[in-house]
């Protein structure tokens, strides 16, 4: 039995069974032992490629999420072990407090074209995910990374590195799928870093960055200046103290050259 790759999931099934016992050798959960083994949900495992490598492991309780009935019936059929721990919904939608009733850490080979959304979602539960290990678009990788000054660094390297240590681990090459993709993959490992609140208003905070880099190649002052209008207005500033409030070098910027610490301390003059 065979699971036939679905371009409409964006199934790329890893085949490299060297870069699939590396990838599962990067999860390191801290404090994990056999004796206390730490909460894991992989996402995607298609037809448990990774899996084989996670379940023999002692130290870790394997869950995974697959939303391929295809790939469920053979993950079944091929790896007794995941009967149990197999759940297959989308987990975009997944309520993952119904699962996991204490911090778990995520693994996977994201499919490219929900990657970001994936991240988003990780994001949600960044108090109760303390590592990602994951595959994903090199291009991709890359650019969650990446450091300020470069084209590379964009809107989620900003919301991750705010939560995450990012270390880019290995490049993986076009032949190690089935189908190839187009482009290399690489994986990244995200450890839970020790802030607790970013000490500004979060929502805001994610709008300035999205309206931010949505116009990048503008400076600050232009991209957020309806946004700095709509705080006048709350306030009843007229324009000379709406100008005065824009004339901050901060806004001669352009959004790459904020860091996360940046981007906080621009938010708290809103």
């Amino acid at each position: 039995m065979q699971v036939r790759p679905k371009k409409s999931l964006g199934q790329h099934f890893l085949t490299d069974l060297a870069a699939a016992r590396k990838i599962a050798d990067s999860l390191q959960p801290d404090g994990a032992t056999n004796e206390n083994p730490a909460d894991v949900l992989e996402i995607g495992p298609g037809m448990g490629v990774l899996s084989q490598y996670l379940l023999e492991r002692d130290d870790i309780s394997l869950k995974m999420v697959e939303i391929d009935s295809e790939s469920v019936d053979y993950l079944l059929v091929n790896f007794p072990k995941a009967d149990g721990a197999l759940i297959q919904a989308d987990f975009l939608k997944l309520d993952l407090g119904r699962f996991f009733s204490r911090d778990f850490c995520v693994i996977g080979n994201f499919p490219y074209n929900i990657s970001s959304q994936i991240f988003f979602r990780i994001l949600d539960y960044k108090d109760r995910i303390p590592q990602v290990v994951c595959m994903i678009q090199k291009e991709v990788a890359e650019r969650i990374a990446e450091k300020p000054g470069t084209k590379a660094y964009g809107i989620l390297s900003v919301f991750l590195q705010a939560w995450y240590d990012i270390e880019y681990l290995f490049t993986v090459g076009e032949g190690a799928f089935n189908p190839p993709p187009k482009v290399k993959s690489a994986v990244i490992r995200l450890k839970r870093n020790a802030r607790t609140t970013l000490g500004c208003d979060e929502e805001l905070f994610r709008t300035i960055v999205k309206t931010s880099f949505n116009q990048r190649r503008k400076t600050l002052r232009n991209s957020l200046k309806p946004l700095a209008a709509a705080m006048a207005g709350r306030k009843g500033w007229d324009n000379v103290k709406l100008t005065e409030f824009l004339s901050a070098q901060v806004f001669d910027l352009r959004p790459e050259k904020l860091g996360v610490e940046d981007f906080i301390s621009l938010t708290g003059l809103f």
